[in-house]
């Protein structure tokens, strides 16, 4: 199965250990040294319909990565896994 990165956006991430959804992909971390996936990210969710901003993002790394389905992604994670934080924003200019 070939997917594109952009096709990650309408996957949804699933944890295996619990069955917990965490959203839909948002973000790919890339190395660009090597040019592989590091992670992906979920952006959390808005807190008061977006008017005291966002949750954290989780971020799963790709070892956490089990398997990936036709809307689905399988992870793998425990709480010592998965990053919580913010993610500086980036402008291209």
């Amino acid at each position: 199965m070939e997917s594109r990165i952009t096709e990650l956006r309408d996957k949804e991430i699933i944890n295996i250990s619990d069955g917990c959804r965490f959203g839909f992909v948002g973000d790919v971390e890339v190395d660009l040294e090597t040019g592989r996936v590091r992670a992906l990210v979920v952006p959390g969710r808005l807190r008061l319909f977006g008017l005291l901003g966002r949750e954290d993002d989780h971020v799963f790394p790709w070892e956490a990565i089990r398997r990936f389905g036709e809307d689905i992604i399988l992870v793998e994670a425990e709480s010592t896994q998965i990053t919580h934080g913010r993610r500086p924003r980036r402008r291209l200019e």
